[in-house]
């Protein structure tokens, strides 16, 4: 229900767009820095950060390592080395002890040829395990020819995560927030004016971040078009119990588990279907079907829940960060595709040092906007 207009400030010094993993992580950043920050956003279905793994897998994306430098890579990887240290300050300022994961990571491989692949590919980070070091990790992957290890990669509760940042941003004197979605942005040379769903109320802020995720797009005014889409994820889950206790994140092709307390998480599919996020029997079949082929107990085991989310996609997976080149004052933090929870603690420090003019904490050349409009030119 959109926010009555008196309870709407029509002035900020920075307003946040969007309520998942990277607005909440982005409006505490600038807060931090003493910034009054209006957070602006509401609740659809499907949405991303509460659907999701929490894989936290900088190796298992990197298929391609080599010497040269890749910004990219070394933002997963510095987004990984950041969760410890920031879910302990979340902590202190909670109470709230997101549970975290850093047991590794197992990238199966269910055939010689995949095993080939795999030990080719491996990196700095990864350990080859044949089939026998495998099962002495997880008993239950009794199919699998073999895995490269990553030690240093795994998961985070994403749903406990993004509790803990509610709560830090409803506990903030510096964060207004208002439960409503951003219709249209307009651009003057003083400020940015958002426009609330509903109410046709305003706020102008010097600054504007975009981090509305996979309804980015849905918002007017915006100074170019963005190649950010919704991607339908399916997953379900499965007691853990017995046979189905796993310690470590799996990641098989096209599929993952990833264990959870009393629960497994296993998932998921890719598909372009809107903001389609309903589950399917055929799809859900599907995964199981795979995920079957390495940890074969799961063809047997009923499924204690089933959901789907719409990750924000871009044409090459990585995100939108950093601002526009013609409106400096709109800051996009958008389109992080499959590592969205991963990326989302480094993402608020890079905001907060774009809107503050302090020295960015990592290098955001591989995700410039212009790199779309450069490739349209190129093609």
């Amino acid at each position: 229900m959109p926010a009555p207009s008196s309870a709407i400030p029509s002035v900020a010094g920075v307003t946040v767009i969007g309520t998942g993993l990277i607005g909440l992580t982005s409006a505490l950043a600038l807060a931090e820095q003493g910034l009054e920050v209006v957070l602006i956003g509401d609740t659809h279905a499907g949405e991303a950060s509460p659907a999701g793994a929490g894989m936290l897998a900088p190796s298992v994306e990197d298929d391609h390592p080599t010497t040269r430098p890749d910004p990219a890579h070394a933002f997963a990887v510095a987004s990984l080395a950041r969760y410890p240290e920031y879910l302990a300050w979340l902590a202190g300022r909670t109470g709230i002890n997101v549970p975290l994961n850093r047991r590794g990571i197992l990238r199966i491989a269910l055939g010689e040829a995949s095993a080939s692949w795999l030990r080719d590919r491996a990196g700095t980070h990864g350990q080859w395990l044949d089939a026998a070091a495998v099962r002495a990790l997880e008993p239950g992957l009794t199919t699998a020819a073999g895995a490269m290890f990553y030690a240093t990669d795994g998961a985070v509760d994403n749903v406990a995560l993004l509790h803990a940042l509610t709560v830090a941003v409803d506990q903030s004197r510096q964060i207004h927030r208002i439960r409503s979605d951003v219709r249209a942005i307009a651009f003057n040379t003083t400020h940015v004016s958002c426009t609330i769903a509903g109410t046709g109320a305003t706020v102008r802020s010097s600054h504007v971040v975009l981090a509305a995720g996979a309804w980015t797009t849905q918002i007017a005014g915006l100074p170019r078009p963005l190649p950010v889409e919704p991607y339908r994820g399916q997953m379900f889950a499965v007691a853990a119990s017995g046979a189905t206790t796993l310690s470590h994140v799996v990641y098989g092709p096209d599929t993952y588990i990833v264990p959870r307390g009393d629960r497994v998480l296993i998932g998921a599919t890719m598909e372009r279907v809107g903001f389609d996020s309903n589950t399917t029997d055929a799809a859900l079949a599907s995964v199981r079907s795979k995920v079957a082929a390495y940890w074969p107990i799961v063809a047997s085991v009923p499924a204690t829940a089933s959901w789907a989310g719409l990750r924000p996609v871009t044409p090459d997976l990585l995100p939108l960060l950093g601002p526009d080149p013609t409106h400096p004052a709109l800051i996009y933090a958008c389109g992080h595709s499959r590592n969205g929870i991963l990326m989302a603690p480094l993402t608020g420090d890079c905001v907060a040092a774009l809107v503050t003019g302090s020295a960015v904490p990592s290098d955001l050349s591989a995700f410039r906007v212009e790199r779309f409009a450069l490739a349209d030119e190129q093609s």
